[in-house]
């Protein structure tokens, strides 16, 4: 396997991993009015909490997300181009993904959807 294609399938992962830190939290809003029984599972909804909570002690202490670590070395490694040559579909990914802003403007970001995260848990509770 290529580095370059080694470095867009982590990048497809890392893009998975943020779906299932983002799209659960619509997901659990929408199932509670429409008393949707696998939005209150007790592991769906701790392996959720599990993924912001992993985010935020990351940013907290200002660890690079080993997603993103591991994606970059491949890329610097790939003899035929810069950086960041990727393909079509990565590179809207990357574009969707990575922003340009200080590191503490990401961690609030994180904190955010962490509390709400939280709140949710409290709001609408899992059930055994």
């Amino acid at each position: 396997m290529s580095e370059q294609l080694a470095a867009d399938l982590i990048l497809y992962l890392h893009f998975l991993y943020v779906l299932g830190v983002v799209l659960p939290i619509p997901l659990i809003l929408i199932g509670a009015k429409r008393n949707w029984s696998w939005i209150r599972n007790k592991i769906f909804r701790r392996v959720h909490f599990s993924m912001i909570f992993f985010v935020v002690i990351e940013s907290l202490l200002g660890i690079m997300c080993p997603l993103t670590v591991w994606e970059e070395a491949l890329r610097r490694g790939e003899s035929a181009g810069p950086a960041y040559s990727q393909g079509f579909i990565s590179a809207w990914i990357s574009k969707v993904m990575f922003f340009t802003f200080p590191p503490w403007v990401f961690t609030i970001q994180y904190l955010l959807v962490c509390l709400i995260v939280v709140l949710l848990y409290i709001w609408i509770p899992p059930r055994n």
